[in-house]
């Protein structure tokens, strides 16, 4: 079944400047762009969009680190895209990550880790919802 996934290329990716990098591995894999922007979350926007993990200790400095520059929404598309692109990217802490994949390659640690991915079919639908109306997604 085609999944619905969103690719966050968070502020320390924009800052390494592997966007261009980053998006091209993904699309190797296999995924197809819907829809990208280049944004700088305000601190409600990253509150919200990371509302789930409000109250646990990690929470303010998630969503400072997000806030703390731009960063680069994508929708993307595939037959099982949340676990393909999960499996793509790596485990969130990057010493922990598999070998070739996008955090192991890119990120220094688990709270600046280059990406975000949605963690199920349904939470990619809100979260590509969260950054992109359905018109503006081809």
């Amino acid at each position: 079944m085609i999944e619905r996934t969103l690719c966050v290329l968070k502020p320390d990716c924009v800052r390494k400047n592997l966007q261009g990098e980053v998006l091209g591995r993904i699309q190797k894999a296999g995924f197809r762009v819907l829809g990208i922007r280049q944004l700088r979350m305000s601190r409600e926007e990253a509150g919200e969009f990371y509302a789930v993990h409000r109250g646990r200790p990690f929470y303010d400095g998630l969503v400072e680190f997000m806030t703390s520059g731009p960063c680069v929404a994508v929708a993307l598309e595939k037959v099982n895209a949340v676990a393909d692109y999960r499996e793509l990217i790596g485990a969130t802490d990057p010493k922990e990550a598999e070998p070739g994949t996008i955090r192991k390659l890119f990120a220094d640690s688990k709270r600046e880790n280059i990406v975000h991915g949605s963690d199920s079919p349904e939470n990619g639908l809100m979260e590509v919802a969260f950054f992109f109306a359905e018109s503006e997604l081809i």
